[in-house]
């Protein structure tokens, strides 16, 4: 049997462009899918890691007592503000550790952060070594 014969006998191939052109919607839709899944699961990731840097730096300054307060109280109301919720917090010596968590749907995300004073041997102010 013939190329063209077997071509008759099913009909040709009327209609396969639209098979295809299905296929490739249903596709395109998938990897937006996935894309808009992948950027929202790291803003949420990058948010977060915000809010611990902001709630750590929070418990430094009341650490340091550039502001009143509790520093582990300072950082549970930063987290709060920036939309998570503080999950561990520990203080030692002058250094704050502070750990936030939200979740992204079913998923946790959480993120953890350390502040201080700079070490003793920082360069001067405005010079990079």
């Amino acid at each position: 049997m013939t190329v063209l014969r077997v071509l008759r006998v099913l009909g040709g191939d009327r209609g396969g462009s639209t098979v295809v052109l299905a296929g490739g919607i249903v596709t395109v839709a998938a990897v937006c899918v996935v894309l808009v899944g992948s950027h929202s699961a790291l803003a949420v990731r990058s948010r977060t890691a915000g809010a611990a840097d902001a709630s750590a730096l929070a418990a430094a300054d009341a650490l340091a007592g550039v502001v009143a307060g509790s520093p582990c109280d300072r950082a549970a109301a930063i987290a709060e503000a920036n939309g998570v919720e503080l999950s561990a917090c520990a203080v030692s010596g002058a250094e704050a550790t502070v750990e936030v968590s939200t979740a992204l749907g079913p998923i946790g995300v959480t993120a953890r952060a350390t502040a201080g004073p700079p070490p003793l041997s920082a360069p001067p102010r405005g010079r990079v070594p």
